[in-house]
């Protein structure tokens, strides 16, 4: 049954990153590609574990809030705290939030790729400068990246998206749901991910169908 969750976990993570799963026959060598990427997500939960400990405050202020998601681990900003309304401009006081953040991105997981996620309510663009939610929340997204990339966290790592107000993950019929929607994101995803998907480029990824029953 494990092995079963793990098998489903790989092929989330490859088809997340755009990758075709061929299945055939199981082999050894693929078993030891989960088993890699089961520690690389055992080391995601300890670093959430930390993550936790230090933002303890603005955890229990719901301000942030952390999870453990198919892409990795998911640290959700309410985007209040980071941003003025209708802007993208980071707020003086999100910094020292941030930094926390970024000590465990260059102490604890320092190989592992990032993403910096975007999201706004449905409320359409009035009063700002924005021609719509999309570049609002891209732009946001990138300001993220701009400012972990000045403390000297390799671009290379680094990635943003704007969704705009097309990831809901609460009813945008209530303000307590807007401002749930109203969000950005650090995805810390597992290093095995890319490492699975260079050889899956090289040779078809292999299990035994009958396991997934």
């Amino acid at each position: 049954m494990r092995q079963t969750s793990l098998i489903l976990l790989v092929i989330s993570l490859l088809v997340l990153n755009g990758c075709t799963v061929v299945f055939q026959k199981g082999r050894r060598s693929d078993l030891e590609k989960i088993e890699t990427l089961e520690s690389e997500l055992d080391s995601l939960r300890d670093a959430g574990e930390l993550l936790r400990s230090r933002l303890s405050k603005e955890i229990e202020e719901e301000k942030v809030r952390l999870t453990m998601a198919e892409k990795g681990l998911v640290i959700t900003f309410v985007a209040e705290v980071l941003f003025d309304s209708g802007k993208a401009k980071l707020r003086g006081q999100s910094l020292s939030i941030l930094d926390k953040v970024i000590r465990i991105l260059k102490e604890e997981v320092p190989g592992n790729k990032i993403g910096i996620e975007g999201h706004t309510d449905n409320e359409p663009i009035k009063h700002s400068r924005w021609k719509s939610n999309w570049e609002l929340s891209s732009q946001r997204a990138l300001s993220v990246v701009h400012y972990l990339e000045k403390r000297d966290i390799f671009p290379r790592r680094l990635s943003a998206i704007g969704y705009g107000e097309h990831q809901p993950i609460a009813s945008n019929d209530l303000v307590e749901g807007k401002q749930l929607n109203r969000r950005v994101e650090i995805v810390i995803l597992p290093k095995a991910a890319k490492k699975g998907i260079e050889e899956i480029n090289q040779e078809p990824f292999e299990t035994n169908e009958e396991e997934l029953k």
